[in-house]
């Protein structure tokens, strides 16, 4: 089975697949000062472009693990989530609390992606 990386840099890569499993790395926000519905929606932009990068699309997207620097954070997160989420295809997703790599940062998330049989080739 093939193991590709996409972006790979020095520390990780973007994503990395093997066959039709695409496995992302943790998808952070921009801006560190912002509040929880924004730094939802970057972190959502920039999962929306890696797995495009990927030839894929949200549908394809099976499990989140969303991590909450605050877990009063949470119904913000959601809020964004719901309005941004497939209701056809929702992932599986688990969301839990835990001190992030960066002071101000509010939320990661890290996904797996289905691959389409023509992106996986």
């Amino acid at each position: 089975m093939t193991l590709s990386r996409l972006n790979p840099g020095p520390r990780m890569s973007q994503a990395v697949t093997i066959g039709n499993i695409a496995f992302l790395a943790g998808q952070v926000p921009d801006d560190l000062t912002a509040d929880i519905e924004t730094q939802t929606q970057q972190v959502l932009a920039h999962l929306d472009k890696v797995v495009a990068d990927l030839g894929a699309t949200k549908s394809d997207i099976a499990s989140v693990q969303i991590w909450l620097a605050n877990m009063a954070d949470f119904q913000g997160m959601n809020a964004v989530w719901d309005a941004w989420v497939s209701a056809d295809s929702p992932p599986a997703r688990a969301t839990g609390g835990t001190s992030l790599a960066r002071p101000g940062m509010r939320v990661e998330m890290i996904a797996v992606v289905a691959l389409p049989e023509a992106a996986a080739a």
